[in-house]
């Protein structure tokens, strides 16, 4: 029984350690781009329960600042990517989760960016999460407001964004640091009972097999 319970705590903990490697911190873009560089527009939307199996897909819009309308410029599904808007044919790379179609890093990478790239950029994920018994449909939506300048001003939102993105990080590996240990020290303690366990079925066994021969020795006397 003691066996038992060590190999369950032992695959509790391994597939703890597991789940907790993909951890997903939601980031917000910076929103300040050089002329004539490249820009990542971030695009983070984090499950709340990660246990839990889902697919995604992924829309770009682009809102040209002094417009209206939003026009369809980027998608990406389980057949890759596609530029919809001649503007930025060639110009748009993915930046986001990579060899899953549970996606939920949608960042794309934008070359040369043009003053004409300043607008605002919404991006959708179209998420499906899967239960036992049912699918559930769910869209989540994001929106990065971009600047084009000619020349790098770090602001006040960048730093801020850049150091609680490294205090999320920090934060996930001490919690799962604490996790491990935890369960390292349950199965551990878990080792020890089943070897004190081990110890006294053998002692009961030698007793017995004691007692069996002095009961023989009568006999024959």
């Amino acid at each position: 029984m003691a066996s038992s319970h060590l190999l369950l705590l032992t695959l509790l903990c391994g597939l703890f350690v597991y789940r907790c490697h993909g951890a997903c911190a939601e980031v917000d873009s910076d929103t300040e781009a050089v002329a004539g560089k490249g820009f990542k527009l971030g695009c983070i939307s984090c499950k709340r329960r990660s246990e839990v199996d889902g697919a995604a897909t992924v829309e770009w819009y682009f809102r040209p600042k002094g417009e209206a309308d939003f026009m369809r410029i980027y998608t990406y599904n389980e057949d890759g990517p596609t530029i919809e808007h001649d503007h930025f044919m060639d110009r748009v790379d993915w930046n986001g989760s990579k060899r899953s179609n549970d996606i939920q890093d949608a960042s794309i990478y934008l070359l040369n960016v043009t003053f004409n790239d300043s607008g605002t950029y919404s991006c959708f994920f179209n998420r499906i999460l899967f239960y036992e018994n049912y699918e559930y449909n769910t869209v989540v939506s994001k929106v990065v407001r971009l600047t084009v300048v000619a020349k790098a001003s770090r602001g006040t939102a960048s730093i801020v964004s850049e150091v609680m993105m490294y205090v999320s990080i920090i934060g996930l590996q001490v919690w799962l640091l604490i996790e491990m240990i935890y369960c390292y020290r349950k199965i551990a303690a878990a080792g020890e009972e089943a070897l004190r366990e081990a110890a006294n079925a053998e002692y009961l066994a030698i007793a017995s097999e004691s007692k069996d021969n002095c009961a023989g020795v009568q006999v024959g006397e």
